[in-house]
């Protein structure tokens, strides 16, 4: 038996998607920006998309912007939109438990002279509103927080985010990283005084290499790329556009089943969950409440290197996640989130993260726990101490 749990780093592509793909490939493959009939069809394609999209966030077309996927998205956001509203003030906000693709430009934007306050975050991944409230300043002109967390699944307070910033002062943009959350939840970013949202199209079975940033009306936002002019001048570039159409239909796909597919999910979590509560010298780091998400679990097994136990449940077929699969490259033992959330030593050195699709099944979490607590007792005494 196979159980792929490692989701929230990438899904395989639906048939539906594929189909999509393919057609834009051999059939519909004249390139959007040209005059000719070709070019008119593929450019139905990206309309259509594009219109797909926006109607599953219920905003304007105009308001949807293609990526190559989630990291341009993120960084088209934050430096984009801290070069473009710099006049105003040179002051920053996130959370300490962001994706690299968000802490980096932050990073980088430090470098050119802007000032960034980093949030810090409880024990389960949670920021404390009251700390947005604090750290916000007359010079603050940028707020990135990411809805989903990705390694441990802490939903972060967004909605209750975006009426503080709003609240003291309507011109200070807020930007969410929606990577791991669109596809699975509702998202309104019109009616959430949302101004900028970046989705990434692997993460919900469409192609690697697709992305959207959805970009309020009259948000004041530079673009990154430059080039030919394509989407209104604000991302230049020949529109992928057998991706664009794969990842409106893998969106579409979700959110015409939203409710049963979020159902589906939770069961999944939830029946792990418990499993692994019963096992011994297990920690959990997610939750099972409205704060954490439906799709992502994060447990210590105690006593047993991540990275042990990783290996061993691939030879029975089970594939999951040390960590974000993004920072896989870099040295350090653990990763930066785990550290945040103040976990001993040995909890974050043990860490793994189970993350579900709607296609997963009650029969492969089953399989799991079973393999799981075979393998515990045997990896625990050959640990060296």
């Amino acid at each position: 038996m196979e159980a792929y749990l490692d989701n929230s780093a990438t899904t395989f592509v639906t048939e539906s998607v594929r189909n999509e793909v393919v057609r834009a490939m051999e059939t519909d493959f004249g390139n959007p920006s040209s005059q000719h009939m070709k070019g008119v069809e593929a450019e139905q394609i990206v309309r259509c998309s594009r219109e797909m999209i926006a109607s599953t966030l219920k905003c304007s077309e105009k308001e949807i912007f293609f990526t190559s996927g989630g990291t341009e998205a993120n960084n088209w956001a934050i430096v984009g939109g801290a070069m473009a509203n710099r006049r105003r003030g040179m002051h920053l906000i996130t959370t300490a438990v962001e994706h690299a693709s968000v802490l980096m430009p932050m990073q980088y934007l430090e470098q050119q002279g802007f000032r960034v306050t980093y949030l810090p975050v409880d024990r389960m991944g949670h920021v404390d509103p009251e700390d947005l409230r604090k750290a916000l300043r007359n010079d603050t002109i940028l707020v990135s927080m990411m809805q989903v967390n990705n390694e441990v699944g802490a939903i972060e307070p967004v909605e209750e985010a975006a009426s503080i910033i709003k609240a003291f002062s309507p011109d200070i943009l807020f930007h969410v990283d929606a990577v791991q959350s669109y596809g699975k939840y509702a998202i309104r970013p019109g009616r959430r005084n949302i101004d900028l949202l970046s989705v990434s199209g692997h993460k919900l079975h469409g192609p690697k290499g697709t992305g959207f940033l959805y970009i309020r009306e009259k948000t004041k936002i530079n673009p990154l790329i430059l080039g030919g002019g394509q989407q209104k001048g604000m991302r230049s570039g020949t529109d992928n556009v057998p991706g664009i159409a794969g990842m409106a239909r893998a969106a579409a796909d979700c959110y015409d089943h939203l409710e049963e597919n979020t159902q589906h999910l939770k069961m999944l979590r939830d029946r792990l969950r418990e499993g692994l509560m019963k096992m011994d010298r297990v920690v959990l780091h997610s939750g099972c409440g409205e704060e954490s998400a439906v799709h992502i679990l994060n447990a210590s097994f105690v006593g047993v290197r991540s990275e042990v136990m990783l290996h061993a449940l691939e030879e029975k077929g089970i594939y999951v996640s040390a960590g974000s699969a993004c920072s896989s490259n870099k040295k350090l033992p653990v990763s930066n989130v785990l550290i945040q959330l103040g976990m001993p030593a040995e909890e974050q050195e043990s860490a793994l993260r189970f993350s579900f699709s709607r296609f997963n099944t009650a029969e492969e979490v089953d399989y799991t726990l079973e393999e799981i607590g075979k393998l515990l007792p045997v990896l625990r005494r050959f640990t060296r101490h």
